[in-house]
């Protein structure tokens, strides 16, 4: 979750760029930043590392 969230902040903010994989119509590659990706990537993200921080204090 922590590195899909990373992943997405990178895309969001135009630093990571990868080709459509799987397209059923008209795919291109979304070009630019964008700030919905860079939002929830941010969230993802935090809800990973809130996840990884309460599995080592069950520790």
């Amino acid at each position: 979750m922590t590195l899909l969230g990373l992943l997405w902040v990178l895309q969001g903010a135009d630093l990571v760029r990868i080709q459509p994989i799987a397209c059923v119509a008209d795919c291109r590659p979304v070009t630019g930043g964008s700030f919905v990706w860079f939002a929830v990537g941010v969230l993802t993200l935090l809800g990973g590392l809130v996840v990884l921080g309460v599995r080592r204090r069950r520790r």
